[in-house]
C-alpha cells in the first residue's frame, strides 16, 4: 500500500499553480456584490442574482468567495451581525447556493464544485447546517415516495424522460439533430448527457424555491431551482469559463425559451425575456471583471 507520495512527485504536484485563487479583497468583493444585488432588487431578480453569482465565483475558482457570498446574503456586507441571522431564510439561501453549485458540475466538472461546496459547507452556521436536507432526492418513485440512494427501473425511466424533456426545450427545433450528432461521437456520450440533465439540471418534481422563501429540514423542495434558473446556471458557468461560445449560445437560447414554461413566476418570466437574458450576461461580466482583475494581480505578483 502506498502511504506517502514520493518526494519528486510531491514536488511536481506543487508546480503550475495547483491551488484555487484566494478570495478577492473583501472591500472590492462587497462593492460588486452590493452593486449587483441592488440592481437585482430593483428588477425583482434576486434569485437569478444569487444563482448567477454563485456559479460565476465557482467557475472563476474562488471558493472562499462563495463562502463569503453566503455571509453576504444572510447577514449583509459586514458578515458578522449574528443577531440578524434568520435561520429559515438562511437555510433557503444556502440550499439555493448548493443546488446552483451542484448543477454547475455539468458545465465545469467535479473539482471546482467540490472546492466551492467545501468552502460553503465550512462557513454554514450550525443551525443552518443541521436544517439542510441530508437525503438524496435525485430518484423519486412514481407515487412520490423518496428513495434515498436507490435506483430502480421506474425512477431511472422518469429521470431519462425528464432529461429528454429539458433537452428538447433547450435545443428545439434542432434537438433531435444535435442528439444524434453527439451520440455519433461516442455511443455513451449522449446517454450520459440526457441522464445528467434529468438527474441534475432539470427541476426536481415539486415546487421550486425563490430568494425570499424560507426552508426547513422537513421541506422536501429545499433548494429546488426552476427551469429558468437551470439555464442561468449554464450561462453563468459557460460565460465565466470562456472560449466555449457554441455552448454559451445554446444556453442563452435555453433561457429565452424558458419563457414558454407553464406556471412561471414573475421573476422567471422577466429573466427569460430579451432584457432579462441580457441582464444575466452583463451581470456575470460585471462580477467576473472584478474577480478576473484580482487573478491578473495575483499572476503579476507571482512573476515579480
Amino acid at each position: 500500500m502506498v502511504k506517502h507520495l514520493p518526494a519528486s512527485i510531491k514536488h511536481l504536484l506543487s508546480l503550475r499553480n495547483p491551488h484555487s485563487y484566494p478570495c478577492p479583497p473583501l472591500p472590492r468583493l462587497n462593492e460588486i456584490l452590493t452593486k449587483t444585488f441592488r440592481d437585482a432588487q430593483s428588477k425583482k431578480a434576486e434569485t437569478g442574482w444569487l444563482v448567477l453569482t454563485t456559479c460565476t465565483l465557482l467557475t472563476a475558482n474562488r471558493p472562499t468567495a462563495v463562502g463569503h457570498l453566503y455571509r453576504f446574503v444572510t447577514r449583509g456586507v459586514d458578515g458578522n451581525a449574528q443577531n440578524n441571522l434568520h435561520i429559515p431564510s438562511a437555510v433557503n439561501k444556502a440550499a439555493l447556493m448548493r443546488e446552483s453549485a451542484l448543477k454547475s458540475v455539468i458545465f465545469v466538472g467535479v473539482p471546482r464544485v467540490i472546492l466551492s461546496l467545501t468552502a460553503l459547507h465550512d462557513v454554514l452556521d450550525g443551525e443552518v447546517k443541521q436544517a439542510l436536507r441530508t437525503q438524496s432526492r435525485r430518484f423519486v418513485a412514481p407515487i412520490g415516495h423518496i428513495l434515498p440512494r436507490a435506483a430502480t427501473s421506474e425512477n431511472i425511466e422518469s429521470t431519462v424522460k425528464r432529461g429528454r424533456a429539458l433537452w428538447d426545450s433547450i435545443y428545439a427545433p434542432h434537438a433531435d439533430k444535435l442528439h444524434d450528432k453527439l451520440g455519433s461521437y461516442h455511443p455513451d456520450f449522449i446517454s450520459f448527457i440526457i441522464q445528467s440533465y434529468g438527474a441534475v439540471l432539470a427541476p426536481l418534481p415539486g415546487h421550486t424555491k425563490t430568494f425570499s422563501d424560507s426552508a426547513s429540514l422537513e421541506d422536501l423542495d429545499q433548494g429546488n431551482l426552476s427551469r429558468a434558473m437551470g439555464s442561468i446556471v449554464g450561462i453563468a458557468t459557460l460565460r465565466s469559463e470562456g472560449r466555449v461560445g457554441p455552448q454559451l449560445v445554446s444556453h442563452a437560447f435555453g433561457l429565452l425559451k424558458a419563457r414558454y414554461t407553464e406556471g412561471q413566476n414573475e421573476e422567471d418570466a422577466w429573466l427569460s425575456s430579451d432584457e432579462g437574458t441580457e441582464w444575466v450576461i452583463r451581470t456575470v461580466d460585471e462580477i467576473l471583471d472584478v474577480v478576473s482583475s484580482e487573478a491578473k494581480d495575483d499572476h503579476v505578483q507571482v512573476k515579480l
